[in-house]
């Protein structure tokens, strides 16, 4: 069975750190044998020395595209992980590797910037929707507005409604969260994607 990428197990960090010892004292400048073996064989030896000289490189790149630097290193890894999912589909013939990558950290970083867009629509619906709770409705037709926004939050899956809730309602950041829940960064902040990304389509039916 192969190693899972997105599993705990397979740390890019302690990975890294562990492989920097074994790294060769030039760099390859053809990447098909160490391909090969990620592809065939999921040969962590040869897919940390693609990490270690691309890493860096990819973060650059990215940041040249406009994604502040937390992004970009989240984005670079993302990269190296669908390279490491993703080996077979690789074509020597078709070009180089550093082109391969360079072409998949673009679409990640275009679709990031689709993705915030349409989270904005949804976060100004649910600011919207928290504030509401301060105010006199003039309306019977607004106030249906929010009922429906808020039974919407409500079904989602119940950790991602809680996020959403402290985000917005409690007006907690996302760190204090990651802090109150004990719950990693990362995984607040995907689950809050994953909830605006679900929302929209709802909030986009809206009236």
């Amino acid at each position: 069975m192969y190693p899972d990428a997105a599993s705990p197990s397979f740390d890019f960090d302690t990975a890294r750190i562990v492989s920097s010892s074994q790294q060769p004292s030039n760099e390859p400048t053809n990447w098909t044998g160490d391909m090969d073996g990620v592809a065939r064989l999921r040969d962590r030896a040869c897919f940390m020395r693609i990490y270690d000289h691309f890493m860096p490189r990819l973060c650059v790149y990215l940041r040249g595209l406009g994604a502040p630097e937390a992004v970009a290193e989240e984005l670079a890894q993302e990269c190296l992980l669908r390279l490491w999912l993703r080996a077979a589909d690789y074509d020597a013939a078709q070009g180089a590797l550093s082109t391969w990558l360079y072409r998949i950290a673009r679409n990640l970083q275009i679709d990031r910037v689709r993705r915030e867009r349409s989270w904005m629509q949804v976060q100004a619906a649910v600011e919207e929707a928290s504030s509401s709770d301060a105010q006199l409705h003039s309306s019977a037709e607004h106030y249906a507005d929010q009922a429906r926004l808020r039974q919407r939050i409500n079904e989602l899956p119940a950790v991602q409604a809680r996020l959403v809730r402290m985000s917005y309602f409690e007006a907690k950041s996302h760190g204090e969260i990651s802090e109150a829940l004990g719950m990693p960064l990362g995984t607040v902040k995907s689950h809050l994607r994953r909830a605006f990304l679900q929302l929209q389509s709802k909030v986009g039916g809206m009236p």
